[in-house]
């Protein structure tokens, strides 16, 4: 985080943009609107995981080995549009990541991230109905997650794409604060796939929709 503050604040109009892959440590991280009840359990001790305040948009979410990560660092001015399209085509690139893998995702309104039906994520039909209210993503899992900062017209923060990793810790928190939100990675959808191959795709996915 304090590496991608120091390049923005340090970039200048002609500084390229860049787009950072890796995967983390296990973390949990909160965002500007994160609520500290949010997180459920997190005992000191073994398996205690950190929880990392952060400047980014959304709430808490968690990190680990097994998930692409991605921090695109854009100029938007220079690139010439806002920071809703910026966030559908971050979206986009996850869609298309997926799609090359068979895998159907989804936007569901007001939720930023992609979902996938649990059921079939591999049908091609779009999500119909009206919402339940009172569970909106009955039905789905979430597979990846966006929290975004954006200053002076330059973003970071990113992307996190769930490949195959240990999805216990989910369970110690409402992921970006819905209570019951399931969360899912490609192994458990079936799909097993390496984070380096993944990695790739999604890189060239993003750098082609953000341009």
């Amino acid at each position: 985080m304090r590496a991608m503050q120091d390049f923005t604040e340090q970039r200048t109009d002609d500084t390229p943009d860049e787009i950072w892959v890796c995967q983390h440590p296990p973390v949990f991280t909160q965002g500007l609107a994160g609520k500290a009840e949010h997180v459920l359990l997190n005992p000191p001790g073994p398996g205690h995981i950190p929880v990392v305040q952060t400047n980014r948009g959304g709430q808490v979410t968690y990190h680990g080995p097994g998930q692409v990560v991605a921090y695109p660092l854009l100029d938007l001015k220079r690139r010439g549009y806002f920071v809703k399209e910026y966030v559908y085509r971050v979206e986009q690139a996850v869609l298309r990541t997926l799609q090359d893998l068979g895998v159907t995702g989804h936007r569901v309104a007001g939720a930023p991230g992609i979902y996938v039906r649990l059921d079939d994520p591999f049908a091609h039909a779009a999500l119909t109905g009206p919402v339940d209210l009172s569970d909106p993503f009955r039905g789905l899992g979430k597979v990846a997650a966006i929290g975004i900062k954006v200053t002076r017209h330059c973003t970071y923060h990113g992307v996190a794409l769930n490949v195959d990793m240990d999805l216990a810790p989910y369970g110690r928190i409402n992921p970006c604060g819905y209570n019951g939100l399931r969360t899912v990675d490609l192994a458990t959808l079936g799909v097993h796939v390496g984070w380096d191959e993944v990695a790739a795709r999604f890189a060239q996915h993003l750098d082609s929709s953000l341009s």
